[in-house]
Parts: C-alpha cells; sequence; structure tokens
C-alpha cells in the first residue's frame, strides 16, 4: 500500500508542491504594518487609470492646501 494521497482529476495540486512545512500567516504582520494599497472606487478610477496620475492630483492638492492653510 502507497502513503503517497490518490489524486483525484480534479486536484491541480502536483505532488511535488508540499506545503506541510508552512506557517499561516508568517509574514501577514510585516505586510500588514508596510502595505500602502488604496482602493479606488469606480468613477474616480476611470478619471486616474495611471497610479502616476494619482500621485500628480494628490501632489497638487497638497501644495494648494499648504498655500491655503498659512
Amino acid at each position: 500500500m502507497s502513503q503517497e494521497p490518490e489524486l483525484s482529476a480534479d486536484d491541480e495540486m502536483r505532488p511535488e508542491y508540499d506545503f506541510s512545512g508552512g506557517v499561516r500567516g508568517k509574514y501577514y504582520e510585516a505586510y500588514r504594518q508596510s502595505s500602502n494599497v488604496v482602493v479606488l472606487d469606480p468613477d474616480v478610477a476611470e478619471v486616474f487609470r495611471a497610479s502616476a496620475s494619482v500621485h500628480e492630483a494628490l501632489r497638487l492638492l497638497a501644495k494648494i492646501a499648504k498655500k491655503t492653510a498659512v
């Protein structure tokens, strides 16, 4: 009797992939602290198609805000 599990036709995981020693969430906290993911609403995403345009708009807005705050 073989100790390897039987794979069904639906199983896409190859036998050479072994995650038995993996640790769930090992890097979760570090990722959460350093990630700056921002999800745009669809109407805003239509206007700002690339991150560069978002950065440019926010920098301009910050510059205007600094001038009016003084």
